[in-house]
């Protein structure tokens, strides 16, 4: 691989089929400053079809690659082909976490600011006082030999020392960090030499520095400047405030950074997380009583636009509760419905009646100047020793919170919404608000612009023109690689089994059938099976028909399961069966190799719940997107029926992860195959290749068409069972 010129970091012997053709398209794609879109399937390696060139081209431009992904288990394999790549072609990498999983004191990040700042500051004194005993015993010794200008000079000095003596004596009582401290005074040389022998992962980091009484953290940022690729989470891409700073360790302008996003079907969802803004009705509480106790001439400007937010809150949320829903409200935050068609939403109609005052804009600018001053104060506290935790300012949180409320809750793709929960502690009801963002372009487009390139790489990226539009990229190039495994390893059926619209789940002849073809997937399955459902309630379902059918051990995921020791215990089982939820994290982003899972089964078209946000989301997106190709119904298409369709394939693409591998997928809804089911029908949606695989069956007939594909491949060990 070495003679390419493109490839020169690419660390194993033979690429995977079309890797040397993705890498090759990947570099020209940069040199022409052009963003990638890349579909890849399993076996087509697009981890290094991006990584190697963007590394290459990096290097030949003095640039930074930052490749970041948003699962767990990926964020290992990006280290480990790292590492690789070291071997072949030395290079200086990071990986980076946040500072919560890192620190050693265990506080959280404006206290960790605070002490960072006040540990210099104390060492920076310290230092001053060096220096200044140094000069003065110099101008002694010079004034004793007679030298009338040393002496002079010397009683400035001490009065100077004495300053500074007085100032350390008052850090006596402030709150400091003795791991940033030693950080600061200690030969940290050995640590920068140690971290770039390989790669190290934040973990490695924290027991390096801990075991040394070092701030790993505050290490690892200093050894960030100018590397050449750096590993983290996308909370340090699609946070705007935390990039800013997070591009300034680095030591690189943005117009000198490579972004490579991994899983980057998932970007639309975390940049709308992002963006959204909320504001409970507990930290409005606070902010009035923070207020009560002060004195400045602001505080009653401010005090008319909290209490008048927080009195519109509890009227909009107990008016949209209605009577005896109070009672139902659980422990889980549930949407109340305020928007309105023709007028501003209930709570602001709300907050616009509740107010008294003087203006809106005006008294909460004077909000926001009251609770900067307030942060400012709780600062100093911390910092002098005042006090042993840094108090977050609830008027400012507040504040800022209504401002935005305010200027932008009319936007396009803002959306307004209301939502409850019951204190599990004092059993009350409280609420929230919240300006919740359908369209994630407001926070991907400004980095997409701002960075020398991205590549995004998903096994399920298309259609490339919805990911384009959704995120705000321009000029694109777009890559797109089917299975790079033989064909003859895999099978996906489209079963005719009644389609399961959500009314029609209830139905005991459907539940019947849709049972007996999964008791048919498990029973001629040699391995374990994993079983998809639209929701977690719909998992339960079939776990529970299942039982007592003797067919191996059977797993249930759900809301809260530990879902890594979920995975761990089913695939050291044997014929297992797990049955989960589409929209939970087993179904994408984890590999099942093997017997871990041969079989994975889809049952229904799993729409997520249209809840009043999806709607939101629609219509945004309706309006967005009135003039693309799918003008017939772009919300519909943009929203719901392809993020469904790529989670459907992701789900699929958890079987089959090697090139010996094998298995079945199985599509359990009648609008998968090519039955004429018109505007419900699904099959079209999928890859054209991909399309082309999809095999119609009878369900009567799933069972010998699976014993025919795992007798051909000698799967089952002894006798296969009887059809």
């Amino acid at each position: 691989m070495s003679e390419s010129p493109h490839l020169r970091f690419f660390p194993y012997e033979e690429p995977y089929p079309n890797q040397r053709e993705a890498m090759d398209r990947v570099a020209n794609a940069l040199d022409r400053g052009q963003d990638v879109l890349f579909e890849g399937a399993p076996g087509t390696g697009k981890t290094l079809s991006a990584l190697v060139p963007a590394l290459e081209h990096a290097r030949e431009h003095d640039r930074t690659v930052v490749i970041t992904t948003n699962v767990h288990q990926q964020m290992r394999q990006f280290v480990e082909d790292a590492r690789a790549i070291t071997r072949e072609e030395p290079i200086r990498a990071v990986v980076f976490k946040g500072k919560s999983s890192m620190c050693h004191i265990d506080v959280d990040y404006q206290e960790c600011q605070t002490l960072r700042d006040t540990t210099r500051e104390l060492v920076e004194t310290e230092s001053e006082v060096r220096e200044l005993e140094t000069r003065q015993r110099e101008l002694l010794a010079e004034s004793r030999e007679g030298d009338a200008g040393a002496a002079e000079a010397r009683e400035s000095v001490m009065e100077e020392l004495d300053e500074l003596e007085e100032a350390i004596d008052e850090y006596e009582t402030a709150n400091v960090c003795a791991h940033y401290r030693n950080n600061l005074v200690q030969d940290t040389d050995e640590f920068f030499g140690w971290l770039f022998e390989d790669v190290r992962t934040p973990e490695d980091v924290y027991a390096y520095a801990d075991e040394r009484e070092l701030c790993g953290y505050e290490l690892l940022k200093e050894g960030m400047e100018g590397v050449d690729l750096v590993v983290c989470n996308y909370h340090h891409l699609l946070d705007p405030n935390i990039r800013e700073q997070f591009f300034r360790w680095i030591d690189r302008d943005p117009a000198e950074i490579i972004t490579v996003f991994d899983e980057a079907h998932n970007v639309e969802d975390a940049a709308r997380d992002h963006a959204t803004r909320t504001l409970t009705e507990n930290t409005l509480d606070a902010a009035l009583d923070e207020l009560a106790d002060s004195d400045d001439s602001r505080a009653e400007a401010a005090e008319n636009v909290v209490r008048a937010f927080r009195d519109a809150l509890v009227e909009t949320r107990d008016d949209a509760l209605g009577v005896g829903q109070r009672e139902s409200v659980g422990e889980n935050w549930e949407d109340l419905s305020i928007a309105n068609d023709d007028r501003r939403d209930d709570l602001t109609l709300a907050f616009l009646r509740n107010y008294e005052g003087k203006g809106i804009d005006t008294e909460t600018e004077l909000a926001v100047q009251l609770g900067q001053a307030l942060d400012e104060e709780y600062e100093r506290r911390y910092r002098d020793g005042e006090t042993t935790t840094r108090t977050e300012c609830q008027t400012l949180q507040v504040a800022r919170f209504v401002s935005t409320w305010m200027e932008e809750g009319t936007e396009l793709g803002q959306y307004p919404v209301v939502s409850v929960r019951r204190d599990g502690a004092t059993d009350e009801v409280y609420g929230r608000a919240e300006l919740y963002t359908c369209i994630p372009r407001r926070v991907t487009e400004a980095l997409f612009d701002e960075v020398a390139a991205s590549v995004l790489m998903s096994a399920t990226l298309r259609p490339f023109d919805v990911t384009k539009d959704v995120l705000g990229l321009e000029d694109v190039a777009a890559l797109a690689y089917e299975m790079g495994y033989p064909e003859e390893n895999r099978r996906t059926f489209a079963v005719d089994t009644p389609p399961l619209f959500a009314s029609e789940r209830n139905d005991p002849e459907t539940q019947e059938t849709v049972s007996a073809l999964l008791r048919d997937a498990i029973r001629f399955t040699p391995g374990n099976t994993l079983a998809f459902f639209p929701s977690y309630a719909e998992a339960e379902r079939y776990y529970e028909r299942l039982a007592g059918t003797g067919l191996g051990s059977r797993y249930l995921d759900g809301p809260g399961e530990d879902e890594e020791e979920l995975r761990r215990r089913f695939v050291e089982s044997d014929d297992a069966t797990l049955f989960t939820s589409l929209w939970g994290t087993l179904a994408e982003g984890v590999s099942f190799d093997g017997d871990d899972a041969r079989t994975a089964v889809v049952v229904g078209v799993p729409y997520p719940h249209l809840s009043d946000r999806m709607e939101a989301v629609q219509d945004a997106y309706d309006r967005a997107f009135a003039d693309r190709d799918r003008a017939r119904d772009p919300g519909w298409a943009y929203a719901v029926e392809i993020p469904t369709i790529r989670k459907t394939r992701q789900a699929l693409g958890r079987v089959v992860r090697g090139p010996d591998d094998f298995g079945v997928r199985i599509l359990a809804d009648r609008r998968y195959t090519s039955a004429d089911m018109g505007k419900y029908s699904v099959r079209g949606a999928f890859p054209p290749e991909e399309r082309a695989e999809l095999l119609d069956i009878d369900p009567a007939k799933l069972k010998f068409a699976m014993l025919n594909f795992y007798g051909d491949h000698d799967a089952y060990e002894g006798v296969p069972p009887e059809p």
